[in-house]
């Protein structure tokens, strides 16, 4: 890709056809463009894709994951946990309900939650109340109400060990899983654990409808009443109010609910990516695949790690960086001089993500410092994102590798 005379490969980049314009066009010539038919076609694409009974878009993944959590009944005096490392958006979700974000650390090799993180705040912060069969924080009297896993970059977490603990101590799971539409661990969709999950669509993600999300259940109880939570507790959807008689009457708002729809223009796009998924996760695979041999003899850059048995979408390739002898300060001085340097050649790059327990609100709030949650510390100051998306080019690939090298000589 070429900008002004220069050389420039972005981080990513959506992939779209006439397709998208063309649905976008017939839902402005509608002249329906609020929440309407195309939502729910969208919907039903996404929901046979992923094996799902049940499919609810809304306005982003905070806003699914925020509606996830009430449709649990999570609220003030309750906590849930969830990594550090990710977003800050998934730890977002839990406050806004007034329940306590507990983080946990991470797996360094998959940046994905540790189910022993898990297990070692449980036995050191919180007691098994045996008549309310309930775990209740030592300190806070707060319940343990709930896990959030995140799988990461495309990657699943360990969710058979996380249903586990679920299981072994009554707690919900709400799988964040923006990045992650497709993901599999062994043949079985992200999800498919009984959860609610909820995906993105961000252009970031690997299909896009510019900002949206999506909740995902097998519930026929969360179905209906994450529907009804998305579009202020309406007793009737839009959709049916205009296509029965007597649809010039206002419907009944028996509970408060919220303003999280997507319109049918979001949806117009959407239609036409998820019919191109398979065929995008397949080329972003092959990209990836291009990376793991052009980095092979890289000693100092640790490439992602896929365990056996799981289906990684790459919605980014982040890999970690590992100088021997300097401390972790010393080498995201590197790492940052490395990423400038690719940089100012045209290559956009950015760290994997933020540990949200170093971040201002939390660290203020709680307490953490930034070494207590190591492997979420290291991922935050040493990990870097390279360029991935569906139709990057092999030479642009190349190219990216070639200026990483020089730039680590240099650094």
């Amino acid at each position: 890709m070429e900008e002004y005379g220069k050389r420039i490969i972005p981080l990513t980049r959506p992939y779209f056809g006439q397709e998208e314009y063309q649905n976008v066009e017939q839902v402005l010539k509608s002249g329906w463009v609020a929440q309407g038919l195309r939502v729910a076609e969208f919907e039903q694409l996404i929901a046979a894709h992923e094996e799902s009974s049940y499919a609810i878009a809304v306005s982003s993944c905070t806003t699914a994951l925020h509606l996830a959590l009430l449709a649990h009944g999570i609220g003030p005096g309750m906590d849930v946990i969830a990594p550090s490392f990710t977003f800050v958006a998934t730890a977002n979700a839990i406050e806004y309900t007034g329940a306590t974000a507990v983080l946990a650390d991470i797996r360094p090799n998959t940046f994905n939650i540790d189910p022993d993180s898990i297990r070692a705040i449980i036995h050191k912060c919180y007691h098994w109340d045996q008549k309310r069969e309930i775990l209740v924080h030592n300190e806070t009297r707060n319940q343990l109400k709930a896990l959030m896993p995140v799988h990461q970059f495309g990657l699943c977490a360990d969710m058979p060990e996380i249903m586990n603990l679920a299981e072994k101590y009554h707690l919900a799971v709400i799988e964040d899983a923006a990045c992650a539409l497709g993901a599999r661990i062994e043949g079985v969709h992200q999800g498919k654990f009984g959860n609610i999950r909820c995906v993105s669509f961000h252009p970031r993600k690997c299909i896009t409808t510019g900002e949206g999300g999506m909740l995902l259940t097998d519930s026929e109880e969360f179905g209906k009443k994450l529907k009804a939570l998305r579009s202020h507790c309406a007793t009737q959807s839009e959709v049916s109010r205009h296509t029965k008689h007597m649809g010039f009457l206002m419907p009944e708002y028996p509970e408060v609910g919220y303003n999280y729809r997507m319109s049918d223009i979001q949806a117009a796009v959407g239609c036409a990516q998820a019919k191109k998924l398979d065929d995008i996760l397949e080329k972003r695979k092959k990209a990836a695949k291009n990376y793991d041999e052009l980095l092979t003899g890289f000693g100092w850059l640790k490439i992602p790690v896929v365990p056996e048995g799981y289906h990684h979408t790459y919605q980014s390739y982040v890999c970690m960086m590992d100088f021997s002898g300097l401390s972790i300060e010393k080498m995201n001085e590197k790492r940052n001089r490395i990423m400038t340097f690719l940089e100012e050649r045209g290559i956009q790059t950015r760290q994997g993500t933020h540990a949200v327990h170093m971040l201002g609100y939390y660290k203020g709030k709680y307490g953490y410092k930034d070494e207590d949650l190591i492997h979420s510390y290291r991922a935050d100051r040493l990990s870097i994102a390279l360029p991935l998306y569906a139709d990057i080019s092999l030479e642009d690939q190349k190219y990216v590798v070639e200026m990483l090298a020089e730039g680590n000589r240099k650094s």
